[in-house]
């Protein structure tokens, strides 16, 4: 990876800055993180893969929503499962649709749903904003390697004008 250290210093930064703005406005700092992922992992870049992880995460919430919510109107858990079934082949099936396209977002924003036991006000605010970091990290990352080259290149004139 050429440019390791542009990558970890706008990564650090960042994630640094995030924990803090979590801790401060009580969001909960792995779901952050984990939309954040979830913008490094799917193909798209900039503006267009931060509404990618936004999309395909918030997708997976309602459907982690309906699992939870669905089930609670059921005594016997085969109705939970049956939910999850139909979930499960909808969040592949919705990837059809481009703006869906990421099927791993989906399943992590129902997995957050699950963990956060269906509370979708605690998770939605840190979702949306660590896709935010996510896109923020890519940027950061392209300004110092743009700084890095300049200086490269600086430096590399100045030593061929002392040869």
């Amino acid at each position: 990876m050429e440019h390791r250290w542009q990558i970890a210093i706008s990564a650090g930064l960042l994630a640094g800055i995030w924990a803090g703005v979590a801790d401060a406005l009580h969001l909960v700092t792995w779901i952050g993180f984990l939309s954040c992922s979830t913008f490094f992992a799917q193909t798209h870049s900039g503006l267009k893969g931060m509404f990618m992880a936004m999309s395909t995460n918030l997708s997976g919430v309602f459907w982690g929503w309906l699992i939870i919510s669905g089930s609670s109107f059921f005594v016997s858990p085969l109705f939970g499962y049956i939910f999850t079934a139909i979930a499960t082949s909808a969040m592949c099936l919705q990837a059809s649709y481009q703006k869906l396209a990421f099927i791993p977002g989906a399943f992590i924003g129902c997995c957050i749903t699950f963990a956060m036991g269906g509370d979708v006000a605690a998770i939605i605010p840190p979702l949306l904003i660590g896709a935010v970091l996510g896109y923020s990290m890519s940027l950061l990352t392209g300004q110092l390697i743009t700084l890095t080259n300049k200086l490269q290149g600086a430096a590399a004139e100045q030593t061929a004008e002392e040869s």
